[in-house]
């Protein structure tokens, strides 16, 4: 099993468009079933967003891709471009990595609550200033407080809650118009999947901040609205199982969506021996500067 697929001068999966050789452009990236996955390590990924920050390339974007998300993205021809298009896809689940078995590939976990704390942590010295936009009512609010307390230093630019129906056309620039007076270095975006990749795809070249990520659950994580799985849960794989157990209602049809995908993939890669590749090329960081 490969940790990696050559990607820069290498050859991308017969399947892969335009856009997945886009992305493999930026990491090494795995493909399952003509959907990307980032394969570069946190520490790369982590080195990227510096590397934009202090640079101010505007525009760029993070996928958190889970199975639900990779369900969606092989049936919304919007989201599946999402994807295909970010920065980074970064795996967000176990059934993203037992696909990846399938297809060959062993792929690390690296999801949007624990992105969010790493990125408070590591911006600290460098200044980073967070927006966040989304969320209930008072959890943004929340969020930030806790964040600060468990960060000194934390710089929250801004939080922008919206309302839960269908803004005017003014309302909407004049987010956005805060947002950019903010001058945020990452934008958090707490929608909830599909509404959040969308919110981020349609104002790409609008918010003007190196990066937009959308981590949905991540602010109702961090300001304790809802809980956490323990660490221990998270680090055997189980945090699904809590999840369900917190939020059964919720979790129930979208974990029978992510199932479907799971099982999808997990037997293509095995009917299509996509399992027995033999090569093991090493993992090309040396361009991990993704779409421009």
């Amino acid at each position: 099993m490969k940790s990696a697929q050559p990607l820069r001068g290498g050859t991308p999966p017969e399947n892969c468009t335009p856009a997945d050789t886009m992305v493999a452009a930026a990491a090494a990236t795995a493909f399952i079933d003509g959907l990307p996955i980032t394969l570069a390590s946190q520490e790369e990924v982590m080195a990227e967003i510096d590397r934009a920050i202090a640079a101010r390339e505007l525009g760029k974007y993070i996928s958190i891709t889970n199975t639900e998300s990779t369900y969606h993205g092989h049936r919304i021809a919007s989201h599946g471009e999402f994807i295909r298009r970010a920065n980074f896809s970064l795996c967000d689940g176990v059934g993203v990595i037992v696909a990846g078995w399938a297809w060959g590939y062993r792929i690390a976990r690296f999801n949007g609550p624990i992105l969010q704390l790493k990125c408070s942590q590591e911006g600290l010295a460098k200044g980073w200033r967070h927006f966040f936009y989304g969320g209930k009512d008072g959890v943004a609010e929340e969020m930030a407080k806790r964040l600060k307390d468990r960060f000194p230093g934390l710089i929250v630019c801004g939080l922008h809650a919206p309302p839960f129906r269908e803004m005017s056309v003014v309302e909407k620039a004049a987010i956005i118009e805060e947002i950019n007076r903010a001058k945020p270095d990452i934008v958090w975006v707490g929608l909830g999947l599909i509404k959040q990749e969308r919110w981020i795809a349609e104002n790409l070249g609008r918010v003007q901040a190196p990066w937009m990520v959308g981590v949905g659950a991540a602010f109702d994580y961090h300001a304790g609205a809802v809980p956490w799985a323990p660490a221990a849960l998270r680090a055997l794989g189980l945090e699904w199982l809590f999840r369900l157990i917190v939020q059964p209602k919720l979790r129930a049809k979208r974990y029978w969506w992510s199932a479907i995908y799971v099982f999808q993939s997990f037997f293509k890669g095995l009917l299509t021996g996509q399992f027995l590749r033999k090569e093991r090329p090493g993992r090309d960081s040396s361009s991990l500067t993704g779409r421009k």
